[in-house]
């Protein structure tokens, strides 16, 4: 019954949202058909406003912003009111300028050791650039952190608890989707028990993400019980210019600052495949043990005050307390809208991409790329790279997965090879490259990832993991139907409609 009291009041909310976003939807187009009826000089005004805003965008020199010229061109007023309403930047928001005013402070706290990345450069003169951008945005690289990887969200949990269980200062937990089932009663009762041992807990998650669990219930459940919590842009706040749409889709944990995890994988039941939705699922995780958390750390700790607005931490409360000698290096990542037009994480999957020689992988569950990134797929596999693409045969959203099948065709035309994971839904986001670098993280290859969406991953290479990954993106191939260019251009021509109409929309998607 309190599970669906709990769904109840998430469905409403959700549906008050949507009524409030149509509401304006509607004004925006009777207001138009307005002016165009009894404001015919305006009307030519905000026309002509409307052809100055193209060539704007067209000089822009985004791919992204080619769905708002299509809007603008078919729909020019009411065209021109959505995109002032959805589409503009807002890097000079005071919310953009206080996340990096925060960024800016967490920056204070992170310092790049010189001898590691010449250490890099030595061992892998080619990838060490992959690593310099990464610095020059902010996240350094580290060395003496161990690396395990987990081919499965059950494997992932397990660890997890295990871990959660021997905190001693603080647990730090970040995730996009909280929803009720055994796995959050699990750790929900394990962090009741770490509070009563006097260990400080944090838990940090989106509301839209987290909509069905997020009422008042669980709120007050999480003070009682003493749990610090932060809720990421509450979605009823932000209804007026949709900044609901960007979402806070980072996957962190941290034990004590000395262990932490991240990857594709959330506190859901169905990420472990105690329930069913898609089949089997498929999803990806790494812990880190050593100096790199601090990379992961930090990231937490920037969204939280982000979040929070008003909080102001002493991060070096909780930097790590032990250091573990071993190979490799590590470097944890983030980005987010803020950062548009620069956007790291998309930049360093371009750098891979254009830097692989042999190979690269990549699983994602959604591929909805610009044209720049087509290209340099494309460029790398006349080139003779071995560029793989896993995306799933089983979707959670079917619009997405038909705007994934649409972006085939170029790929395939061009050597691409891509597989559909057949036994059910892959989540996983991973990437491999050469045997000698990979990522795994919660970016999927889509707009909202590289665009909308504040995101991690760690960049890591000479240690065990990244061999790991090429394995499993292997094994995964195996349970996969390679699509062929042919098979693809047979499709029903109903799907193509679809497809072609979808893709137009395919940045909000």
């Amino acid at each position: 019954m309190n599970l669906l009291r709990k769904r109840h009041a998430g469905i409403i909310r959700a549906v008050t949202v949507a009524i409030a976003v149509l509401l304006q939807l509607m004004v925006t187009c009777i207001a138009a058909v307005l002016l165009q009826e009894y404001a015919s000089w305006f009307y030519l005004v905000l026309q002509i406003f409307s052809i100055f805003l193209v060539f704007m965008l067209v000089n822009d020199g985004q791919s992204y912003k080619s769905f708002w010229i299509i809007i603008v061109l078919l729909l020019p007023v009411f065209g021109f009111f959505l995109y002032f309403m959805w589409g503009r930047k807002r890097t000079n928001s005071k919310e953009y300028r206080r996340y990096r005013d925060v960024v800016a402070k967490g920056q204070k706290y992170k310092k790049q050791d010189p001898d590691i990345i010449e250490t890099f450069k030595e061992l892998h003169p080619n990838k060490a650039q992959i690593s310099k951008l990464l610095i020059h945005y902010g996240f350094p690289l580290y060395e003496n952190t161990e690396v395990t990887y987990y081919d499965v969200g059950e494997k992932k949990f397990h660890a997890l608890m295990e871990d959660l269980r021997h905190a001693k200062r603080f647990i730090f937990l970040e995730y996009f989707i909280i929803s009720d089932g055994k796995i959050w009663r699990e750790v929900k009762d394990i962090l009741a028990q770490k509070i009563q041992e006097g260990v400080e807990v944090r838990l940090l998650f989106d509301d839209f993400g987290s909509l069905m669990i997020n009422t008042e219930e669980f709120r007050h459940e999480l003070a009682v019980l003493g749990i610090r919590f932060g809720i990421f842009s509450p979605i009823h706040e932000g209804t007026s210019r949709l900044t609901f749409n960007y979402r806070n889709h980072q996957k962190i944990a941290i034990i004590d600052g000395n262990i932490g995890y991240t990857g594709g994988i959330n506190l859901a039941d169905e990420y472990a495949n105690i329930i069913t939705r898609f089949g089997h699922w498929k999803d990806t995780a790494v812990r880190l043990e050593g100096d790199g958390v601090w990379g992961l750390t930090s990231i937490f700790l920037e969204m939280w005050e982000f979040s929070k607005g008003y909080e102001d931490l002493d991060y070096t409360k909780y930097h790590p307390t032990c250091s573990i000698q071993c190979c490799g290096f590590v470097q944890p990542m983030a980005d987010g809208p803020a950062n548009n037009p620069h956007n790291p994480i998309e930049e360093t999957y371009t750098h891979m991409i254009n830097k692989a020689r042999n190979y690269i992988y990549f699983t994602t569950p959604y591929l909805v790329l610009d044209q720049k990134m087509v290209d340099d797929l494309c460029r790398a596999a006349h080139s003779g790279v071995d560029v793989r693409i896993v995306t799933p045969r089983m979707y959670d959203k079917w619009y997405v997965y038909m705007v994934t099948v649409s972006n085939y065709g170029p790929l395939l035309a061009n050597g691409v090879k891509i597989y559909e994971y057949k036994p059910g839904f892959i989540h996983s986001k991973t990437v491999a490259m050469d045997d000698e670098c990979a990522i795994c993280g919660s970016i999927n290859m889509d707009y909202r990832s590289f665009y909308l969406h504040y995101e991690c991953g760690v960049f890591m290479s000479e240690n065990q993991a990244v061999l790991d990954i090429r394995d499993d993106i292997l094994t995964t191939i195996k349970k996969c139907e390679r699509i062929t260019y042919d098979m693809w251009k047979k499709r029903p021509i109903h799907q193509k409609i679809i497809q072609w109409c979808l893709r137009l929309f395919s940045p909000i998607l």
